[in-house]
């Protein structure tokens, strides 16, 4: 299934590509960062940064968009999403932007135009919540983190 998503570059994102899926079966749309062109952003170790990607979205009622991290800025520099995975709702029209964390051990320097997160979409559905005094029985009943093993 294809998904319809209306995008606008604003000012500062002009001359990214397009996110794109990078291969066929990819879940996500790859997301560039959107500095200045002469610009080097530094993420000290334990710090975090706000990184710009240029671009907002519409995306169409009952779909969310998920910023999630890439595997490999994890596994080769420890930088993530620190609120991963970050929402963006489907009436939220400003810029997406991505909240990078360096839990590496050397500075993370990021140029314009750098794979930073992966954006996948997302059906969601509405909820409502019914109260009631009780809950129905499962074997698992009342087990918490831990509790069906190691």
């Amino acid at each position: 299934m294809t998904v319809r998503i209306a995008l606008n570059w604003l000012a500062h994102g002009a001359g990214l590509p397009l996110p794109r899926q990078q291969t066929a079966g990819a879940a996500g749309l790859d997301l560039a960062a959107a500095i200045a062109d002469d610009a080097v952003l530094t993420i000290a170790p334990g710090d975090y940064a706000m990184v710009p990607t240029g671009l907002a979205i519409a995306l169409p009622e009952g779909f969310e968009a998920q910023i999630r991290p890439r595997s490999g800025l994890a596994a080769r520099h420890g930088v993530t999403v620190l609120n991963a995975p970050g929402t963006v709702d489907a009436d939220y029209r400003g810029e997406v932007k991505v909240l990078l964390i360096n839990h590496g051990k050397a500075p993370f320097q990021l140029r314009r135009g750098e794979r930073i997160a992966q954006m996948v979409v997302a059906r969601v559905s509405a909820v409502e919540l019914v109260e009631v005094d009780e809950l129905d029985a499962t074997e698992r009943g009342t087990g918490g983190h831990g509790s069906t093993g190691r």
